[in-house]
């Protein structure tokens, strides 16, 4: 039976086998930003259950930049030689490596959810984090510091490194986090950009830090391989960011080389109502699709074969990205095969257990 999802997708001159991907998930089990076994079997498990791309979690490209002591981190040597028998794996599995690169902003130096998710105190081994404006994330989390225009210039230029390191580490995609309430999100939503300067202000203003680092990259990162963004569509908060704004970004986004669109939503204030349901955020992923005529990616609680199948089928989005339900079961593709009577390839090794 021909489906959608298991139909292969080529993006520059990446062949993804599938359009299962894996979604960024932080595991705060990191050392000094240095992967290690854990995140070999986490993410290397997903790519022999038979996802198109695995993408490691948010990947800090300075220590500042991580959400939490335990956070992945692309700023020196010793990490990416780490990546390197991991990135190997997952594509020996016929799975694409992939990393998000990300800059937590306000939201940096937090616990793990295991410990309470609360922001680390500098006596406790965090740190001070910085933003676009001197607003904490709420009363509880310090207050930034705000970036000067040379900052800003310096973690562009920490982005277009990062991406470098993530080529020797042997990733084949980047994804770049501009969603969820971190650094880029957070110059681009009025409601925490609160700049006079060329950097905030107008929309022009607020997208300029995010599209600087977006060229940056995209100018280091070979031409043959794609270049994601992930985005929150929308923060759900009247006069935040929104679809509208969203639409525009990725317009210039798609003029600079972007090649996909991975539409979240959300994450930017702890105050907002967010109607969660199946499937909610892939409207996001359906309107930039058509008004900007470009690949996305839709997320959030998908989680049936059926569903995510007619998803593609519907021509709302180009991919599905599967979190939760990957944790659940890292062998989803696999049972999702199964499910739409596609004759999925098994690992060599567990074909004895096909039938």
């Amino acid at each position: 039976m021909a489906t959608k999802l298991f139909s292969p997708l080529f993006l520059r001159t990446v062949e993804f086998r599938n359009r299962i991907f894996v979604s960024p998930m932080c595991q705060y089990s990191a050392l000094h930003g240095v992967p290690n076994d854990w995140h070999m079997v986490h993410l290397g498990s997903r790519a022999v259950g038979g996802a198109g791309l695995v993408i490691a979690e948010a990947t800090a490209v300075t220590a500042e930049g991580r959400i939490s002591p335990g956070d992945l981190g692309i700023w020196n040597d010793q990490q990416v030689k780490a990546f390197q028998a991991i990135t190997s794996f997952i594509a020996e599995q016929g799975s694409v490596p992939g990393i998000q690169l990300a800059h937590a902003g306000r939201k940096a130096s937090t616990a793990p959810p295991w410990k309470g998710g609360r922001p680390v105190k500098i006596s406790d081994g965090g740190w001070q984090p910085v933003a676009p404006t001197a607003v904490s994330f709420d009363d509880e989390y310090p207050s930034p510091r705000e970036l000067s225009q040379s900052e800003i210039a310096e973690h562009v230029s920490k982005f277009a490194e990062a991406a470098l390191r993530s080529l020797d580490a042997g990733f084949k995609v980047i994804e770049l986090h501009m969603a969820h309430g971190y650094l880029m999100h957070e110059f681009l939503s009025p409601l925490t950009n609160k700049r006079t300067d060329e950097y905030g202000g107008s929309l022009e203003g607020r997208a300029r830090f995010p599209l600087h680092v977006a060229k940056a990259v995209r100018d280091v990162w070979p031409s043959e391989l794609p270049l994601f963004v992930r985005i929150s569509a929308t923060d759900w908060v009247e006069g935040g960011w929104d679809l509208e704004q969203s639409v525009k970004f990725a317009k210039w986004l798609r003029d600079l080389g972007i090649d996909l669109i991975d539409c979240s939503s959300g994450g930017l204030v702890p105050h907002a109502k967010v109607p969660v349901a199946p499937g909610y955020q892939v409207p996001f992923a359906a309107t930039i699709r058509r008004e900007v005529n470009m690949p996305t990616g839709a997320v959030g609680l998908i989680t049936e074969a059926h569903q995510a199948e007619e998803i593609l089928q519907k021509g709302e989005a180009d991919v599905v990205f599967l979190a939760r339900a990957l944790l659940r079961d890292p062998y989803w593709p696999i049972h999702a095969a199964k499910e739409l009577s596609v004759d999925f390839p098994w690992p060599v090794q567990y074909l004895r257990a096909k039938t």
